[in-house]
């Protein structure tokens, strides 16, 4: 107890025993006071007081810093024994003149540094105006700002050995020869479309709102001016950055990029709902260390970009955590739905849980600590959305739903909706000390799609039915793509040559088709007649490499990142893209990239 507050303890208890004390003299004082021949300087020299008694720490305060306390003869203190109030006054009497000898003491005190005293106050008197006027100033009282400014000056450059339009199947039209289609980009079209170097940025300003301290809304604004840069995936989409943003609108148009709520639900569960959140921004367990760079977005995707695909749009998840002591390794589980088309009312073209949505279902179950991740994913992908986030062109292609009757002898007639389901496998190590040593992160992904049915034929029967000349599927339609895979090994050194900057390099293949429906499709026959008297005329051989897709690929990205200070960091990098133009390349030839940034980035 401090001596001020001693003193109007002491204050208070004179007031209650300051009748009686008056009627009595000094002597009577004297008379009631428990006799001893010397003050108790340690409570222990009472035998009959215990640490467990509920009154031993005032009791001791009362010894050792006042030293007005005095026991019976025989070294007890009785402190069971009932208290006349000649005895309180007698002991508070012997406590008064201690505490007046350490008011007296404060009060020299309090002279001698009275010239720092009022520095001090002074001091405590600007800051209390300093957070009035921050108070009335501020945006909120619950919401704070946080922004990222990203600056990227680079350039890409094509090559290979295709020198014209490619006659792939599927993948468009040879005219006009511009770089339009997958069929006529190759690095001619290609570097006079998207060669120069260009000057990008992405903007976010994130809004992160309390209203208990455990919970969280959630809002990012967010601009750039990617559009028209060859960052944005252009021509393939595997050239996209992970920090590239081309607004709705047009460039540096502000857009609400997410808004979602998160709130706790008893103690081991987290709930995420909002119109605008992003499944990966769901997950139980980060799967990955390799993190740093945020280059090329397909070495964001945990190696299985068809799974952890960034789907983004009306959503709720649920995450749980197992309850443990901080630093031990934990299991976790979640579980999200993502409707990208969830704003639209009308069921055809959208709505929530309805065939329109292009809904994503994606469930983790992982086990983690502080120097390692393991994880397990799979998500169910409706159609009317892309087969994956980041891959060849041949396998980014769009899943289309039913499409009903096609007319007689032109398109076909389909039926049912198709979907995927995709899976990813992750381990993840680092070290406990930074340095030489790097961290190692491991993904895999493959999926299985399952397209809709063609009344009128099958794997073994090309013979037409209604006058529909049209085999199903073609050669390069997405809906004869039945199996896709991908990986992905990521390498980290954290505090390299300096602490704070880092070194990465990913090496893998992006999602490709390794698997088709039709691999030996033949080309449609040629007929004659009607009815009963139709009758083929001629083969026309089969459709282009028969033997299975030829969709493989592979990148890489090397960088490393200048901490310049806590709020800014230079990251110098370069990448290769061996074939992103997949199986859409011309038979025989190959198509390629490899480009270089240096990207700039601004903390607030």
């Amino acid at each position: 107890m401090k001596p001020f507050q001693q003193l109007l303890v002491s204050s208070a208890a004179l007031g209650l025993v300051a009748p009686m004390a008056a009627m009595a003299s000094e002597a009577d004082l004297n008379r009631y006071a428990p006799v001893s021949s010397d003050q108790v300087t340690n409570i222990s020299q009472f035998g009959d007081v215990q640490p467990t008694d509920w009154a031993y720490q005032a009791l001791n305060n009362l010894v050792e810093q006042y030293g007005c306390v005095a026991g019976y003869p025989n070294g007890t203190f009785k402190g069971a024994k009932p208290l006349s109030r000649y005895e309180a006054a007698a002991l508070l009497n012997s406590c008064l003149d201690r505490v007046t000898e350490a008011t007296d003491e404060l009060k020299r005190l309090a002279e001698e540094f009275q010239r720092e005293l009022a520095v001090i106050r002074g001091r405590i008197d600007g800051i209390e105006k300093k957070i009035g006027k921050l108070e009335a100033a501020q945006f909120s009282t619950t919401t704070k700002l946080q922004g990222e400014a990203t600056f990227d000056i680079g350039a890409v450059s094509f090559g290979g050995s295709q020198y014209g339009p490619s006659t792939a199947n599927g993948a468009g039209a040879t005219t006009p020869n511009n770089g339009s289609t997958n069929a006529t980009r190759y690095s001619g079209n290609n570097n006079r479309n998207w060669g120069a170097l260009t000057f990008n940025y992405d903007l976010r300003l994130n809004l992160n709102t309390s209203f208990t301290g455990k919970d969280l809304l959630y809002t990012r604004l967010r601009s750039g001016n990617f559009t028209n840069s060859v960052f944005n995936g252009n021509p393939y989409n595997l050239l996209a950055l992970d920090k590239a943003f081309a607004p709705t609108g047009g460039n540096n148009v502000v857009n609400i990029d997410r808004l979602f709520y998160r709130f706790p639900v008893g103690k081991t569960f987290t709930a995420v709902i909002g119109p605008r959140a992003r499944n990966t921004e769901m997950l139980a367990i980060t799967p990955t260390f390799y993190r740093g760079g945020e280059i090329l977005d397909v070495f964001t995707l945990n190696g299985a970009p068809a799974t952890y695909n960034k789907a983004t749009g009306s959503a709720f998840g649920l995450i749980w955590k197992q309850p443990v002591k901080k630093g031990q390794p934990y299991f976790a589980a979640s579980t999200s739905y993502v409707a990208p088309n969830g704003d639209n009312s009308n069921p055809a073209s959208g709505g929530i849980m309805t065939s329109s949505s292009g809904g994503s279902f994606l469930t983790q179950i992982g086990w983690a600590g502080p120097q390692f991740a393991l994880a397990a994913a799979w998500r169910y992908g409706q159609c009317n959305q892309n087969l994956t986030r980041r891959g060849t062109q041949f396998a980014t292609q769009n899943l289309p739903c039913s499409e009903g009757v096609g007319t007689t002898g032109v398109s076909p007639f389909w039926s049912g909706n198709s979907s995927s389901n995709n899976f990813a496998l992750n381990a993840a190590w680092q070290p406990i000390n930074a340095g030489l040593i790097p961290s190692v992160s491991l993904g895999w992904g493959i999926s299985a799609i399952s397209s809709a049915n063609y009344n009128g034929y099958n794997a073994s029967s090309v013979v037409p039915v209604n006058g529909n000349t049209q085999p199903f599927p073609s050669y390069g339609d997405v809906r004869n793509i039945s199996q896709m895979q991908s990986w992905q090994l990521g390498l980290q050194w954290n505090d390299l040559f300096a602490k704070g900057n880092a070194a990465g390099f990913s090496f893998g293949q992006p999602t490709y088709v390794s698997g088709l429906s039709q691999n030996q499709l033949r080309k449609p026959y040629a007929f004659k007649g009607t009815g009963r008297n139709r009758t083929q005329t001629a083969y026309n051989g089969f459709y282009d490499s028969p033997n299975g897709p030829n969709d493989g690929n592979f990148a890489f990205e090397w960088w490393y990142k200048f901490q310049v200070s806590n709020n800014i960091s230079i990251t110098p990098a370069i990448f290769y893209l061996s074939g992103p133009n997949g199986q859409f390349t011309a038979n025989g030839e190959t198509n390629n990239a490899f480009g270089g940034l240096v990207q700039t980035m601004f903390k607030f």
